[in-house]
């Protein structure tokens, strides 16, 4: 952290006195390539070194949670797909959730494991985006190819189970929408084999490179006690060394079935909890979402993949709080009913939000290019932020 004192001849930059001078209001943003969407971070430098950083929310609000007011429960689906449009299954699968668990649908057990498929490639497909932006971000475009080559294999997958390659509509409450066939599952499989090959050469082309570890090493620590302090989750609570996740801490669905790890950052390069900590559990993430993959593989059955919902939803009235592991961290919906045909609120918890507002207590004592790799770290969606 730091202090400044407009009267005083010098400042606090961590464990650091420096020379007071003037400072500098820089703007990141809204629209910057280092952002990662429509974010704008009003950076106060002085000379290279960033002593405060004020993120500035609300540019691309779309008002998500007042339109579902106006929806019925169905409806509300397509629009969930868009607030992290890089995880929509992951968006989708969490509402449905919710909608059931007040329902008291029962999900056959079909459409429980193409959920787990689903989610789990999903997780892969988005991991996939953070690491090729993120070499990007950090000046390594090469990668950024290769990630996006096999995040293709996922979203066609995707595109043929749904009819899209973004916004899915797929995963309905009671179940899914269109069943995957034996072809699909041996593609599946077979992309499973060549990708786990492929990402530990991803990972010793950009994580084991001596100028990225330069610039993740010690960069954007964020401790344990500040990852509690501001209620992160997902990688970057995991990667500050606590082993915290939802699909085995509090298992929905069949995560209970399946057999993985939580990986979490141990300071392998640095300080446990900086920029390449936050990467790496990412990358382990992915090894182990290939593990539940396989195991879904060898388990799924025949059977519907969809259950028994009325045609016309009415949702008891009362209210509940369902939380699901999305690839960025937590995600919450919190649903009151009033027993009609849509909700009287659906509230939003955002990982993203949660992450965003850190920037001001990692910032401080960065070099103004740190900045761009700690924004990075992070893997925000604004879509998801500003709801």
């Amino acid at each position: 952290m730091s202090t400044h004192n407009e009267n005083a001849d010098k400042i606090i930059l961590g464990d650091q006195e420096v020379l007071k001078s003037e400072l500098l209001t820089l703007n990141m943003g809204p629209q910057h390539p280092a952002t990662h969407g429509v974010l704008r971070v009003e950076i106060k430098t002085d000379s290279e070194i960033v002593v405060d950083a004020i993120p500035h929310l609300g540019y691309l609000h779309r008002c998500f949670e007042k339109h579902a007011e106006n929806l019925d429960y169905r409806g509300i689906i397509p629009f969930v797909d868009r607030m992290d449009y890089l995880a929509a299954m992951s968006m989708e699968w969490g509402y449905a959730l919710t909608v059931e668990k007040m329902l008291g649908t029962e999900v056959p057990k079909r459409a429980e494991y193409i959920r787990v498929l689903v989610a789990e490639l999903q997780r892969i497909a988005s991991h996939l985006v953070f690491f090729g932006t993120y070499g990007i971000d950090l000046g390594a475009f090469t990668v950024f190819l290769y990630c996006f080559e096999d995040r293709e294999e996922i979203l066609r997958l995707f595109e043929e189970l749904s009819g899209a390659r973004m916004l899915y509509n797929y995963v309905w409450i009671g179940g899914v929408w269109n069943d995957i066939t034996d072809d699909q599952l041996a593609r599946v499989k077979k992309f499973c084999d060549r990708f786990e090959v492929e990402l530990k050469k991803y990972h010793a082309l950009v994580g084991e490179n001596k100028i990225f570890i330069g610039r993740t090493a010690n960069v954007g620590v964020i401790t344990e006690e500040v990852a509690f302090d501001f209620g992160a989750t997902g990688p970057v609570l995991r990667g500050s060394g606590v082993k915290w996740d939802l699909r085995k801490n509090r298992p929905y669905g069949i995560y209970d079935k399946f057999d993985f790890d939580i990986p979490v950052g141990v300071g392998e390069k640095g300080t446990v909890g900086d920029c390449w900590d936050r990467y790496h559990v990412r990358v382990l993430e992915m090894f182990e979402s290939i593990k539940i993959v396989r195991q879904v593989l060898e388990g799924i059955e025949e059977g519907p993949v969809i259950g028994k919902v009325p045609k016309i939803i009415k949702v008891p009235a009362g209210e509940i709080y369902m939380r699901t592991e999305c690839p960025r961290g937590e995600l919450g919906y919190h649903l009151i009913s009033d027993g009609g045909k849509t909700p009287y609120r659906l509230k939003v918890k955002s990982s993203c939000f949660t992450h965003v507002s850190m920037l001001p207590a990692i910032a401080p004592g960065l070099m103004i290019a740190d900045m761009v790799a700690s924004i990075g770290s992070i893997d925000i969606v604004l879509g998801e932020v500003d709801r």
